[in-house]
């Protein structure tokens, strides 16, 4: 895995602005357990590309997964406000699904 995550980062280096890559560095790092480093990516893409739906699910998690839920419940309610902005409905329900489970609810309260 460490292979791809050198591969990763010599296309980044390429194209250092561009989202996709960078949000495949950080999950590889997320898998890899470089906590710091995902963090890190996941909030530069927050901050550089915030229009990257894809990144608030998987921020939102990892930031559940440090019992972060305030922070967590924050990240979902943005990317919930980007997903409906960006009319991808897809990752509105997954996000609306997190923000509801990190809230205590299932699907079943309803």
């Amino acid at each position: 895995m460490e292979n791809r995550l050198a591969q990763l980062e010599a296309f980044l280096a390429e194209n250092p602005q561009d989202p996709f890559l960078k949000y495949a560095v950080t999950m590889e790092h997320l898998k890899l357990g470089n906590d710091a480093l995902a963090r890190a990516g996941f909030e530069d893409l927050l901050g550089q590309h915030a229009d990257y739906v894809g990144t608030y699910y998987h921020f939102g998690k990892f930031l559940e997964s440090k019992q972060e839920t305030e922070q967590a419940i924050a990240v979902y309610e943005k990317g919930i406000a980007m997903a409906q902005q960006k009319r991808n409905f897809h990752a509105l329900g997954e996000l609306r699904g997190a923000l509801m489970a990190a809230n205590g609810f299932d699907e079943d309260d309803e």
